[in-house]
């Protein structure tokens, strides 16, 4: 077994331990509750349970590729964002009840006092992440980017990314010039000569590879975080219905990851779908970003501390954070 079929089938089991643990339907048994307290088994066909996605996460598309969506057993309004900190935003205002983000935004939005929980996590390869130069750029190495003009989405995971990938090579946030940029705002700073370099995940990597001619300058492989979330607002959890809700979604959408990893190419097809992209960029991008679902063990919660005290201590945030109140193993 060579060594991506073992990282591959030791996520598999660890996605299977997860599905079997988090379900709120799949046993007879009381479910514990996310407070941890025993309760009884409730009814979800009646709740309505707003979800928050972008083409980052493509759960929505990842759920119909899978021929999950209609296995959901409660009723979904779904909502679009263009990255992880807007999301959060939304969750906070009480417009959103859980959605996929990466490192970063939690630990913005728990800087900032939101009443936020991760309830589920997800572990991915590094390739997944990048930090891009455009086609012809002269830089080969971060340690050419001091005094240049960086592309990174506020509060995102690539935010995380680019600050290791900085810290790294000897440099700070202080050394470049950050322009905050959403996904596709980036893409056209980048294309257009506007900034020097851009960091993004996928499938904006590939499709700034694939149809711009960017190139890599270092992926995730040694940067940045493998870890993204499942976050969910407090009141959604402290609500018996859509905490219930809330354990189904996260059961069957790590079913879904799984299915994704075993079919690269249906899934590429309903992504590229759904994402508007060429079949091309989306194949490549299934590939770079296999993701599966993980139980949130205290190695979990470490990376995450580590991630928000990386930013408090680049002067980011203006506090520090102690992550381990901030997730909720009880709603998986």
């Amino acid at each position: 077994m060579n060594h991506t079929t073992y990282w591959r089938a030791t996520l598999l089991a660890a996605a299977i331990a997860t599905v079997a643990a988090c379900s709120s339907t799949a046993s007879s048994a009381p479910a514990s509750g996310p407070s941890g307290t025993a309760s009884a088994q409730v009814d979800v066909a009646n709740v309505t349970l707003h979800i928050g996605d972008q083409a980052g996460t493509g759960a929505q598309s990842l759920l119909t590729a899978a021929g999950l969506i209609d296995k959901l057993p409660f009723k979904v309004a779904w909502s679009d964002f263009t990255s992880g900190p807007p999301m959060l935003q939304a969750m906070g205002a009480g417009s959103v009840d859980v959605g996929g983000v990466g490192n970063a935004p939690p630990v913005f939005a728990a800087a900032g006092g939101s009443e936020i929980a991760i309830v589920g996590a997800l572990q991915a390869p590094p390739l997944g992440s990048a930090l891009l130069v455009p086609k012809g750029s002269s830089i080969r190495s971060v340690a050419q980017l001091r005094g240049k003009r960086i592309a990174v989405a506020q509060g995102s995971s690539a935010d995380y990314h680019l600050l290791t990938v900085l810290t790294k090579a000897g440099l700070s946030v202080h050394d470049v010039t950050l322009v905050y940029l959403q996904p596709a705002e980036g893409l056209a700073a980048l294309t257009s000569g506007h900034v020097d370099a851009w960091d993004i995940w996928s499938p904006f990597v590939e499709e700034a590879e694939t149809l711009n001619g960017a190139t890599a300058v270092v992926t995730g492989t040694g940067y940045g975080s493998p870890y993204s979330f499942t976050v969910a607002s407090r009141a959604a959890l402290a609500d018996p219905g859509r905490a219930a809700a809330i354990r189904d979604f996260l059961s069957i959408l790590a079913q879904a990851h799984a299915w994704a990893n075993n079919h690269l190419s249906a899934w590429a097809s309903i992504w590229a779908k759904a994402s508007g992209l060429p079949l091309s960029v989306m194949t490549k991008a299934a590939a770079d970003d296999t993701t599966l679902a993980v139980p949130i063990t205290p190695a979990v919660v470490a990376s995450e501390q580590q991630v928000s005290d990386a930013f408090t201590n680049a002067g980011l945030i203006p506090v520090k954070v102690n992550f381990a109140s901030y997730f909720d193993s009880g709603a998986s």
